[in-house]
């Protein structure tokens, strides 16, 4: 009797699962293999999913919903409803790589489509990573074709977007910002701590984006999504794996890089390592001949010697080596809750600054016999917790906490001089800490996105310095004094959808930072005549767009917008000698800098194959922060490392403006080729404030 009730039961319980957790899967209609990081949206109920790895994604918490929007990246983007869905096991979607419909986050903190933004935003889909095959992640950025990258040496890549570079470009991994307040004018390679392998979605966002990402976003901020573990929508357990081995020649690279994914019913993980060793890099045939390595020097039984490089192309030394962890997790209790925690390591060998060991003094002597950079070493733990529920002030919530370390040095000594048997290390290291919450509520033709930022830097700064004949030390400055900068901001984003074609965007963020810096170290080395500073600025900026769409085929926007970057301790408090017989120091007496942007884009769909896109801009820097001459105690030169040498601060002492446009063209071809050419031109003039 006891087994027949059982019996009974038992299908009846497996009924009731099943309605509960009812399972979809998404498949490629040419290929039919699984489409992973789908997304699947509704407004009412309020509601959001991805498809995991295997194109399979749970949809009993939509139920009831009317417009099920789902979207990927390179596909055609599908409107259904719950029970249109629920009635079926699997559904197709159709490859469309030239729509205008994939998903950003970059332009609002939040998921939208790209036709909805009215900034110009390129997404590197994981496709195209694959595709370009890069050694780095300034590789992957030049190989779009959408950005300009410096490298200064082999271990570097400087982004440049709209002719703007550096510390007023954004950075941000998994939402969390990544500049620093040591990011510097100069060039910098931060870019390359990020893994390429470990990309789910890379997207540029050009002009300011300071009313989500405030200071630092003038040209524009590059996004990165790494991998995020998918819980399996259905069955046991399993996990899934991916190898790759790469050789290049021009470098005589060697890297291997593998992840796991394993796929709990609530829970996933993603681990990920990659390792690379770079050898001394070869430069092509028709290079510039003033990049030629016709020399190298040596230390040969206790005595630099100037030795003939055998081959000229050979750029030595500019090796190095470079290994990547990241071990993600992702915990979903529930349909209204969803945590995740990332863990980001990244460091590189020591690797020589090539621009610099080439350089020559007036005699024909090499300026420098020994000029590296020490490890680059970045970590990051970030803890998210997402809310989806409908409530009066919000239908989703996002709280994020991170914690950074950072840390880069410097190691040089000159070939000839009094300096010669000096070895010198700056070595700075930066303690960031930030808290966001982020908010978004939809009623009707209205969507509000709000939000609170709070962030940290901790900056600590040595100089070490031996002889070494005899190993002995000696007395140099930091580069910076031990500082520390802070920054509050609220931000507030409306969408008011006019009608089906035609949107409307507003945006304001209060920002406001301070900087405390402690420079009494430096007043053993520097005839400075203060010993602290403490700085406090606040910033309002806004943004204005519209967006009209007459058809699928069309998309024509405007958009303007403000932007600022406030003064950080590289611009206040650093000293350096950015050439030979000119050493910038700190001005303290700073002020933000501030951009205005207008910009006008049209894109234009042609059939399913070709796709246009043509976008003009203009960018007015006012108060822009510049190196220009300054003056110490009176004096116009200070003596720095035994030279005498003449003194440049960075001031509020220039206005510039940047007007251009890009266009670009996509074409799909059949079986699988495709074209596309991108043109990009801008030009600039900067002026003095007299």
């Amino acid at each position: 009797m006891q087994h027949r009730w059982i019996s009974m039961l038992l299908p009846a319980c497996l009924w009731v699962a099943a309605a509960q957790a009812q399972t979809l899967t998404l498949l490629d209609s040419r290929s039919s293999l699984p489409v992973a990081y789908a997304t699947l949206q509704s407004t009412r109920p309020p509601a959001e999913a991805v498809t995991n790895a295997e194109g399979q994604v749970e949809i009993s918490a939509f139920r009831g919903a009317e417009r099920i929007e789902i979207r990927c990246l390179g596909y055609e983007p599908l409107l259904r409803s719950y029970a249109a869905l629920s009635g079926a096991d699997s559904l197709w979607l159709s490859p469309a790589a030239l729509a205008f419909d994939e998903v950003v986050v970059s332009a609002t903190r939040w998921q939208q489509p790209a036709r909805q933004v009215p900034a110009k935003v390129s997404v590197i889909s994981p496709q195209a990573v694959a595709f370009y095959n890069p050694q780095t992640a300034a590789d992957l950025l030049a190989l779009s074709g959408e950005v300009f990258v410096q490298k200064s040496q082999q271990g570097g890549g400087s982004p440049m977007i709209r002719g703007f570079a550096t510390n007023r470009l954004l950075y941000t991994v998994d939402g969390v910002r990544m500049n620093t307040a040591i990011f510097r004018s100069g060039n910098i390679q931060q870019v390359i701590s990020l893994d390429p392998f470990t990309m789910e979605s890379t997207e540029l966002l050009f002009g300011p984006g300071t009313v989500g990402y405030g200071s630092d976003a003038i040209g524009g901020v590059m996004s990165f999504r790494t991998l995020s573990p998918q819980p399996a929508a259905a069955g046991r357990p399993r996990a899934t794996a991916r190898a790759a081995l790469r050789y290049a020649s021009a470098n005589s690279e060697l890297t291997g890089h593998a992840d796991v994914q394993v796929h709990g019913r609530r829970w996933a993980s993603v681990t990920s390592f990659s390792h690379s060793d770079f050898g001394d890099l070869r430069m092509g045939q028709h290079g510039p001949e003033e990049y030629l390595r016709t020399f190298y020097v040596q230390r040969v039984e206790g005595v630099d010697q100037v030795l003939p490089n055998s081959d000229p192309r050979l750029q030595r030394p500019s090796g190095y080596r470079q290994f990547n962890l990241m071990q993600k997790l992702r915990f979903r209790p529930g349909p209204r809750w969803d945590w995740q925690y990332g863990f980001h390591y990244s460091e590189t060998s020591d690797y020589a600054r090539y621009d610099r060991l080439i350089e020559l003094l007036p005699s024909g002597l090499p300026r420098s016999a020994v000029w590296q950079y020490g490890p680059q070493i970045w970590m990051m733990n970030n803890l998210s917790a997402a809310y989806t529920g409908s409530h009066r002030l919000l239908d989703r919530l996002t709280v994020r906490l991170a914690q950074q370390y950072f840390e880069e040095s410097r190691i040089d000594r000159n070939f000839a001089g009094s300096q010669r048997f000096r070895l010198r290390t700056n070595r700075e290291q930066v303690q960031a800490l930030s808290a966001s919450v982020d908010a978004e509520k939809v009623a009707a033709r209205h969507r509000w996105l709000y939000g609170l930022e709070y962030v940290v830097n901790e900056v600590t700064s040595t100089g070490t310095a031996e002889d070494i004949r005899d190993g002995s030390p000696l007395p140099v400055a930091a580069r910076y004094p031990d500082a520390r900068w802070r920054s509050y901001a609220a931000y507030l984003n409306y969408q008011l959808t006019l009608s089906p074609q035609l949107l409307l965007q507003a945006g304001l963020r209060l920002s406001a930072f301070d900087l405390y810096a402690d420079f009494t170290r430096q007043l053993d080395f520097y005839p400075f005549d203060f010993r602290t500073t403490d700085s406090y600025n606040a910033a309002t900026t806004g943004s204005l767009g519209l967006v009209y769409t007459p058809s699928p085929a069309w998309k024509l926007s405007a958009n303007l917008s403000t932007g600022f970057r406030a003064p950080n301790v590289d611009d206040m408090g650093k000293i350096f000698d950015f050439a030979a017989g000119e050493v910038v120091v700190p001005n303290t007496r700073l002020e933000a800098e501030y951009a205005r942007n207008a910009e006008l884009s049209i894109a234009r769909r042609l059939g399913k194959a070709v796709r246009l896109d043509v976008t003009a801009f203009y960018t007015y820097l006012d108060r822009a922060l510049v190196r220009r001459p300054f003056s110490v105690g009176g004096q116009d030169s200070i003596l720095y490392d035994g030279q005498l040498s003449r003194v440049f601060a960075i001031q509020n002492a220039a206005y510039g403006t940047v007007a251009g446009f890009s266009a670009g063209i996509e074409v799909e071809l059949p079986r699988g080729l495709g074209f596309s050419s991108r043109y990009n031109y801008q030009r600039g003039r900067e002026e003095m404030d007299n």
